[in-house]
């Protein structure tokens, strides 16, 4: 790495093998912006383990830390090398990457000769009865700074609106879809595409003037081939973890661009994932192993305005791990779909102990450590039923692995 970016980087002597200390700066590199265009880690060496409680009570919390733990001694493993290592390193602290982030020179004064050229730009938005909401994210690509693009919308709404298009002052393409359909609707709106780049929306997010130019530029100035936005909540401010140039550690497809060529090569969105969840993140990983490079961009970030209507709410399942019904499979079966094909079985299961317990909350506390706590402690309570549901899950995710992964290929 350059002198420019390991200056930002802090050495730890408290690790006992010289690899450990490469992964921490390594780790501490891609958490703080650097961006480059090396070949990332494809396995990681043993390390002490030791250094494995170091390096895991550096970057999450003590909850998450003691959770890894009781796996591990659970597991009847060493138990008490496990609960050594554990104690000994208690005194290391969380790092914090985000106080000295690398500050990617030259952004400011970048002109951009891709913007120059005016490729065409191809939005594409799934809709399900927002019309509502629909009408306020169309006002804002009205007002784009942009002007070569044409927005798709595949509309699948009942009853199907046609009129409400005619108020708009743009390049509409209007493809009505009778089935209910989230990747069905946006393989079809990339099928249609006459632009050099895919943009993807939604039907119930907020963007500024300068939406379409600031992933144009991310996309030239870092010569990437993705340029994944940030999403915040209607009324909060960006994330100050998400408000920096970096490597995307996600792709999600209410807020991106890309070249139109990278489905070409790796093919549109798998459809094993239809009425359910983590379609774009299966698309985000597999380009990733592809090796396109994608860059998470917060300057083109947008309002997530979260509709209580409309959309997957009413074609299948809106939250990946929480169940509706006492006997409803945990998680949805494309989760455990996704984890076990790109991840293997085990590392399914352990998954399972980290998400199954959180999701007994409800979605506004799974951010709290304390309601991890008391999840973990509820699931022990019903264990039979989350048994059942897990099992039903696993059952369920057999099916689609044994009909393997429906992605077609884009001409």
């Amino acid at each position: 790495m350059p002198k420019s970016v390991l200056e930002h980087l802090q050495g730890d002597a408290t690790y006992k093998s010289e690899i450990a200390k490469s992964y921490d700066l390594a780790w501490q590199a891609i958490h703080k912006g650097y961006i480059s265009d090396a070949n990332t880690i494809q396995t990681i060496s043993p390390i002490p383990l030791h250094d494995e409680y170091v390096f895991i009570r550096k970057n999450f919390s003590s909850v998450w830390v003691f959770y890894v733990l009781l796996i591990r001694i659970f597991s009847f493993k060493k138990p008490f090398k496990e609960f050594r290592n554990w104690f000994i390193t208690r005194s290391t602290n969380r790092f914090r990457y985000i106080e000295d982030t690398i500050v990617h020179d030259g952004w400011e004064q970048f002109q951009s000769q891709l913007i120059a050229e005016s490729p065409k730009v191809s939005v594409v938005i799934p809709t399900l009865n927002r019309y509502h909401y629909l009408k306020d994210v169309l006002k804002d690509f009205e007002k784009q700074d942009y002007t070569n693009f044409e927005i798709i919308v595949v509309d699948q709404s009942e009853p199907f609106n046609s009129g409400f298009y005619d108020e708009f002052k743009l390049n509409i393409n209007v493809i009505k879809q009778a089935e209910k359909a989230l990747w069905l609707a946006r393989n079809t709106a990339i099928r249609n595409a006459s632009g050099k780049f895919i943009a993807l929306s939604e039907d119930d997010v907020r963007i500024e003037s300068d939406w379409i130019s600031k992933h144009l530029k991310c996309i030239d100035f870092f010569k990437a081939d993705i340029s994944a936005g940030v999403f915040y909540p209607e009324g909060q401010n960006l994330p100050k973890a998400r408000s920096f140039f970096m490597m995307a550690s996600q792709f999600a497809t209410g807020n991106a661009m890309l070249y139109k060529s990278v489905f070409k090569e790796i093919g549109l969105f798998d459809r094993q994932f239809e009425k359910q969840r983590m379609g774009d993140g299966e698309f985000g990983l597999r380009a990733y192993l592809n090796g396109f490079k994608s860059i998470s961009n917060p300057e083109a970030s947008c309002i997530d305005v979260k509709a209580d209507v409309g959309g997957l709410r009413e074609m299948g399942s809106w939250d990946a791990f929480r169940t509706k019904k006492w006997f409803a499979p945990r998680p949805i079966p494309s989760v455990l779909y996704f984890f076990r094909k790109y991840f293997g079985n085990k590392a399914a299961k352990y998954a399972l102990m980290r998400t199954v317990p959180l999701s007994i909350m409800p979605y506004q506390f799974k951010k709290n450590k304390a309601m991890l706590i008391i999840g973990a402690l509820v699931s022990i309570l019903i264990l039979p039923i989350v048994i059942v549901q897990v099992l039903k899950s696993w059952r369920m995710s057999n099916i689609k692995l044994r009909e393997g992964e429906l992605i077609e290929r884009l001409n």
